[in-house]
């Protein structure tokens, strides 16, 4: 016997109800990207859950295939001292090891007090890749063009509360290998708050998996911490992210050099930029040299 077909219900209260002719429709309510709501990421299970990944998956994982020396931890020493409070940690961008990079390299117990500001254009594009990135990382959704006052009041409230926070400033994966800009957002937010920012520079992240490759190639990464950095009074948020990009270019002068030739180059503000040098593509990837996973030609461009 053929079972009839229920009708599906078409008039208020068993369907959504319509807008009355002459009222402007509501905008529909989205539920990713930069609206994605994180609060359930930050519960007891999902802060569990979240360790378990972190210490059980991706430390494991970082050692076998990054392999990382990490540097400078003893800059943080003032910070131990001022018993661990939020700090906003800064670092270059090249790949998407670089997160799990961090996060693994990062001393107790800011380790597991620490969210993520991702792109939510990325991240957060549909609702299994939102829930991922809040659970594995405790990410937050952050819009690339600009600092929205929704993300923004978010991030301060979590500082507030006592978390970190780790943010890329350059916005997005180095495409070729150099340095980009880098933008406000880290810098807005440490004068708003008041926290500290701490400088990070990631080396060798792009050859393991650098953008648009889908092949892991393990090689060795060093991860160097720089001195905390405290918004100066009248200092603006150009000057104040200025100062934090070149502390992260005295860092990569001090990994592909040594520490007393970079310090020297920074006392005299010649420490060379991240952003390489202005010529065709093909000029600054041999500029760069080999981002294999054999052993790295160091070239003399820019001039030091």
């Amino acid at each position: 016997m053929k079972i009839p077909r229920i009708p599906r219900p078409t008039t208020f209260p068993l369907a959504a109800p319509t807008t009355p002719e002459g009222v402007a429709p509501l905008p529909p309510t989205r539920t990713t990207g930069a609206d994605y709501d994180t609060e359930w990421a930050r519960s007891f299970p999902a802060r569990w859950a979240r360790n378990m990944v972190l210490e059980g998956l991706m430390r494991p994982t970082m050692a076998a295939i990054a392999r990382p020396t990490v540097r400078g931890l003893d800059r943080l020493a003032d910070l131990r001292d001022a018993e661990f409070g939020p700090v906003i940690f800064c670092a270059n961008h090249h790949s998407h090891i670089d997160t799990p990079l961090v996060l693994t390299s990062l001393p107790e117990p800011w380790r597991h007090q620490v969210f993520v500001g991702a792109a939510a254009d990325y991240f957060f594009r549909t609702r299994a890749t939102s829930a991922t990135a809040s659970l594995a990382l405790n990410a937050i959704p952050i819009e690339r063009a600009t600092v929205t006052r929704k993300s923004a009041n978010l991030a301060t409230e979590l500082i507030d509360d006592g978390w970190s926070m780790l943010i890329f400033p350059e916005g997005g994966r180095s495409p070729d290998g150099w340095g980009q800009d880098f933008r406000g957002g880290a810098a807005y937010l440490s004068r708003r708050t008041g926290v500290p920012i701490v400088p990070i520079h990631l080396a060798g992240t792009g050859r393991i998996l650098r953008k648009g490759s889908k092949r892991v190639r393990p090689s060795p990464t060093i991860v160097t911490f720089g001195h905390p950095i405290r918004p100066a009074d009248g200092e603006d948020t150009r000057r104040l992210a200025t100062r934090v990009e070149t502390a992260v270019a005295a860092l990569a002068d001090e990994t592909v050099t040594d520490w007393y030739d970079a310090r020297k180059r920074a006392h005299a503000a010649a420490t060379p930029a991240m952003s390489g040098p202005t010529a065709p593509s093909w000029r600054r990837a041999w500029a760069l040299g080999d981002r294999g996973p054999r052993r790295r030609r160091r070239s003399s461009w820019p001039e030091r």
